[in-house]
C-alpha cells in the first residue's frame, strides 16, 4: 500500500524519500508542498538554522508534467548549510586527521544511547540523524499525502492549545469551527487561536530563551471530512488511534499522544465520556459530541478525528545541563548545538502532516485503485452503500 523511506543527515548534502503506493494521474501540487515546509519553518521561539534553509522539494522520479505515474516518487530536501561543513559531513571523502570529533553526549538526546548501540566513535554520526532537522522530509511526504486526501474532501488542521503553563481558554474558543480556529492560528506567530493565551505564551516563550532555557507544549490536529470505516478493529495493528498514535509519537520530542478525550476520558464517568448515537433521516446516523474523537473500535466513525500530542521541551539548553565525555568519562557540561527555546508551533505542522500521511495509507487501503479515477470509483460506490445503510 503507502509506504515512505526517508533518509539523510541534518548537515549532510541533503534529505531524500521515496514514496511508493500512490495511484496514477494524482496531479501534485509542489508548490503546495513547498508551503508546508515553509509552515515548518515558522514560529516564535525558533532557532538561527531557520534562517539558514529555506525548503524547497525537487522531485526526481515517479511524477511526469505534474501527475503520479503511479510508479515510487521521489524528492530531494537540499541542505544549504552543507556548503559550510563539507569537510566535516562529505559522503565520499577520507575522515581528515584533524576533524573534532563530538565526545559529551547531551541530556535529553539520542547522543549516548546511539553512540552505545552502534559502537560508533564520534557522537554526530548519531545526532545528524536523530536531529529534527528530518521532520522536513515527513513534511513534505505529508503534504504530498493531504493532496490525495483533498481528492475526496479530507481536510487536515492543527492548532496549540498549551506552551509551557499557558494554555488557551476552550470558552474562548466557543462558537467557532475548527476552520475558524485553524484560521486564526495559522496568523498567529504560535500557531493558537486564543488571543490572550498568544501573549502569554510568546512571554513564556522569551522568558526561557532568556534564561537559557527551553519550553515545550501541546498541539492539536483535526482532521473532518473522514468517512466511516478507515482502520479495522480486527487487529491490534490496524486500528486507525495505534497507527496514528504511534505515527505522531514517532515525531522527535513527542512525549505523549491522546485521541478525542484522551487521559481525560479516565477521569469521567461512562456517561460523560462515550457519544450518544442519534438519527435523522436527512443526516443518518450522528452524534452530538465527539469524545471519541472520531474513532471507535479502532475505526473511523464519521466524526472528526482529534489527535492531541505533548512535546517535550527541545534537551539543547544553552545553560547546559551536566554530561560525561564518553572518552574520558570527566564530568563536563554538555555540548550546545543550535537549538530553538520553543519548536511547539513547528511541531503541530509536523503533526498535521504525519496525520495526513497516515489518513492517506488507511484510505488507498480501504479503496485500493491504481488510479485516482478506480479509487474514486470504489470511493463513490462505497458512500452510496453507507448512505443506504443509513
Amino acid at each position: 500500500m503507502l509506504r515512505y523511506l526517508t533518509a539523510g543527515e541534518s548537515h549532510g548534502p541533503s534529505l531524500t524519500a521515496i514514496l511508493e503506493g500512490l495511484p496514477a494521474n494524482l496531479k501534485i501540487d509542489i508548490e503546495a508542498v513547498n508551503h508546508q515546509l515553509w509552515r515548518r519553518q515558522q514560529g516564535h521561539g525558533r532557532g538561527f538554522r531557520m534562517k539558514i534553509e529555506s525548503d524547497t522539494i525537487e522531485i526526481l522520479s515517479g511524477v511526469r508534467f505534474l501527475h503520479t505515474l503511479g510508479t515510487p516518487l521521489a524528492f530531494v530536501i537540499a541542505n544549504r548549510d552543507y556548503k559550510n561543513w563539507t569537510n566535516r559531513m562529505d559522503p565520499t571523502a577520507t575522515k581528515p586527521e584533524n576533524l573534532a570529533v563530538v565526545t559529551k553526549p547531551r541530556p535529553g538526546h539520542a547522543d549516548l544511547s546511539g553512540y552505545l548501540k552502534y559502537e560508533l566513535d564520534d557522537i554526530r554520526d548519531v545526532l545528524e540523524r536523530a536531529s529534527a532537522r528530518n521532520t522536513a522530509t515527513l513534511v513534505a511526504v505529508g503534504a504530498i499525502a493531504r493532496q490525495l486526501l483533498a481528492e475526496f474532501s479530507i481536510t487536515v488542521y492543527s492548532h496549540v492549545v498549551q506552551i509551557g503553563h499557558e494554555s488557551i481558554q476552550e470558552d474562548r474558543l466557543q462558537g467557532q469551527s475548527i476552520e475558524e480556529i485553524a484560521l486564526h492560528a495559522e496568523a498567529s506567530s504560535v500557531r493558537v487561536a486564543d488571543e490572550k493565551a498568544q501573549k502569554n505564551m510568546i512571554a513564556e516563550i522569551d522568558r526561557a530563551k532568556e534564561a537559557g532555557n527551553t519550553v515545550g507544549g501541546i498541539f492539536e490536529v483535526v482532521a473532518t471530512g473522514v468517512p466511516v470505516g478507515l482502520g479495522s478493529y480486527a487487529m491490534p495493528d490496524r486500528r486507525l488511534d495505534a497507527r496514528l498514535a504511534g505515527a505522531v509519537m514517532g515525531i522527535q520530542a513527542i512525549k505523549g499522544v491522546e485521541i478525542g478525550l484522551g487521559f481525560e476520558a479516565a477521569r469521567k464517568p461512562g456517561s460523560q465520556v462515550h457519544d450518544a448515537i442519534y438519527h435523522q433521516e436527512q443526516k443518518g446516523f450522528y452524534r452530538d459530541r465527539n469524545g471519541a474523537g472520531g474513532i471507535e473500535g479502532g475505526v473511523s466513525n464519521g466524526e472528526p478525528i482529534v489527535v492531541r500530542a505533548a512535546m517535550k521541551p527541545i534537551p539543547t539548553l544553552y545553560k547546559p545541563l551536566d554530561s560525561v565525555d564518553v572518552v574520558t568519562k570527566e564530568a563536563f557540561v554538555a555540548a550546545i548545538e543550535r537549538s530553538d527555546a520553543c519548536a511547539v508551533p513547528a511541531a503541530s505542522v509536523v503533526g498535521e502532516n504525519t496525520v495526513a500521511f497516515v489518513l492517506a495509507e488507511a484510505l488507498i487501503e480501504k479503496f485500493g485503485g491504481d488510479s485516482i479515477q478506480e479509487m474514486r470509483r470504489n470511493y463513490d460506490s462505497y458512500i452510496k452503500r453507507m448512505q443506504e445503510r443509513s
